[in-house]
């Protein structure tokens, strides 16, 4: 029986004791995935469905082949072989998605106005530009008359808008509504301590302009929706998903795809990053890798799981270069190639992404034709609102204060990681994971009330449904978790 290598993402490692590889006996790709989830049973729910089939939102290499373009499960396997689970985290090839990208050549731009000539300080701004045989005078004029737009201004668009506006592309729009909190400055090189409290948009407006005055910064406040998108896209050459999350993510793809735009792609969670460059006329887009999201709540955020400060850094400035070759029509893109870097191991990896024959959106026969409802694609609009005090009984700050004042005060169950209750917790709690909820029921007791929280509310509403749906009637969770809790009744307590 052949033994093969599994490699095992970060997200997923909490259930393998801590692996990044794991080595197994099978015969086929179906069977050595099946036979990891038979030794680590917490990872059989986020590989397969209820009806075994594996999720649409974890794809399955075999070396560096999608094992959905050889025979999938069947897929037959040798001695050290490697298969890889690659899980969506929050794609030029041929028509057929076949063989390596060719080259392109330089995209045709929105508005193409008269090549006005190069100002003294512009030649010595981009000297070092000039020099390059592949940029040169012509190339930098290019990127000056070009248009990137930037979904996000966080981890991943900080690195990117910074590069972007020194090597001078013209106009830089960037989609934020945030503001900057202190626990951005770890890894969102755009701002500093002076920029706490202020809007996002105009303190990078201010960080890019100062660093390049030739660079046209707009910023776009608010969310991009399905509404907005297309105007909002439309006026740019490339799109760089800088998201954080997977409804917005399938809007920026989908938007793309519509438009004929490329989607510069980046993702990263812990110590992980992937990126790509999806292109649907040259190539596979976003839903020929992943066509479904995963349930939400299944995959933590950097805001719960965390993440190394550098590492949005690092995949950022993958973003920009292959913006740039983009832009100036030069190199060989991450088109139909997904690149994974594991920042514990420094290793990089290419895997091929194909061109999906069934996609939905992209193939020859696309069953979609417009944008969508994403939060409800996602399943995001059902949980905010059993979140919110429909299906899901809630307790606010004040009233939990007061009841823990009572007589009979309720037991409190942190439902966060360990990392996070070292950080912060509320006194009396008792810390259960929420993954470790289903096998430790029997610390909880359905006689006495229970109340739930996590930083902010979403996995101890999750974790309320499920006791709910065993049977317990005594359970709330705990509106805005302890982050509202500190804001609201004790100042004192830390939050992240």
């Amino acid at each position: 029986m052949p033994r093969v290598s599994v490699r095992i993402p970060t997200p997923l490692r909490g259930m393998v004791d801590g692996r990044s590889e794991v080595a197994v006996e099978g015969a086929t790709v179906g069977a050595v995935v099946a036979e990891v989830a038979a030794t680590y049973p917490a990872l059989k729910k986020h590989l397969f469905s209820a009806d075994g089939t594996l999720r649409n939102f974890v794809t399955v290499y075999l070396n560096d082949e999608d094992v959905r373009s050889l025979a999938r499960d069947a897929t037959p396997v040798r001695d050290d072989d490697v298969v890889s689970i690659v899980p969506a985290i929050a794609g030029g090839a041929p028509a057929e998605g076949a063989g390596r990208p060719s080259p392109l050549t330089a995209l045709p731009m929105v508005a193409e106005p008269p090549a006005d000539r190069l100002d003294r300080e512009e030649l010595r701004r981009y000297s070092r530009h000039l020099l390059l045989p592949e940029v040169g005078v012509e190339g930098q004029k290019r990127l000056r008359r070009s248009k990137v737009l930037l979904v996000g201004a966080g981890g991943l668009g900080s690195p990117t808008a910074l590069y972007l506006a020194a090597a001078g592309v013209g106009e830089i729009g960037l989609v934020d509504f945030d503001e900057v909190d202190l626990s951005n400055l770890q890894r969102q090189v755009l701002y500093s301590t002076a920029d706490l409290g202020r809007p996002k948009l105009e303190a990078a407006r201010d960080r890019l302009t100062g660093l390049n005055p030739g660079v046209k910064v707009v910023p776009i406040s608010g969310h991009l929706s399905s509404e907005n998108a297309m105007d909002v896209l439309r006026p740019y050459d490339v799109v760089v998903d800088g998201t954080d999350n997977f409804p917005t993510r399938y809007l920026v793809n989908d938007a793309c795809v519509l438009l004929g735009k490329p989607n510069v792609y980046g993702s990263i969670y812990r110590f992980e990053g992937q990126a790509s460059v999806f292109d649907a006329r040259h190539g596979p887009c976003y839903r020929c890798l992943y066509p479904e999201p995963p349930p939400p709540g299944l995959v933590p955020s950097c805001a719960e799981g965390g993440v190394l400060g550098v590492l949005p850094g690092l995949i950022g400035l993958v973003q920009a270069t292959e913006t740039v070759k983009l832009l100036l029509g030069r190199g060989e893109p991450l088109i139909g190639r997904l690149l994974l870097y594991d920042a514990m191991a420094m290793r990089f990896r290419e895997l091929r992404v194909r061109k999906d024959p069934d996609c939905v959106l992209c193939s020859s026969h696309p069953t979609q034709t417009g944008l969508i409802d994403y939060p409800a694609f996602c399943g995001v609009a059902a949980s905010a609102s059993a979140g919110a005090g429909g299906a899901i009984p809630e307790i606010t700050p004040e009233e939990l204060r007061d009841e823990l004042a009572g007589a009979e005060p309720p037991l409190l169950v942190d439902v966060r990681e360990p990392n996070e209750w070292a950080i912060v917790h509320l006194d009396g709690a008792k810390l259960i994971p929420r993954a470790e909820l289903p096998d430790r029921l029997q610390e909880l007791t359905s006689a006495r009330e229970l109340v739930l929280y996590c930083r902010s509310g979403g996995r101890s509403a999750q974790a309320t449904r499920l006791l709910l749906d065993l049977g317990f009637t005594h359970v709330r969770s705990l509106a805005g978790g302890i982050t509202a809790w500190a804001q609201r009744i004790d100042p004192s307590l830390p939050t992240y």
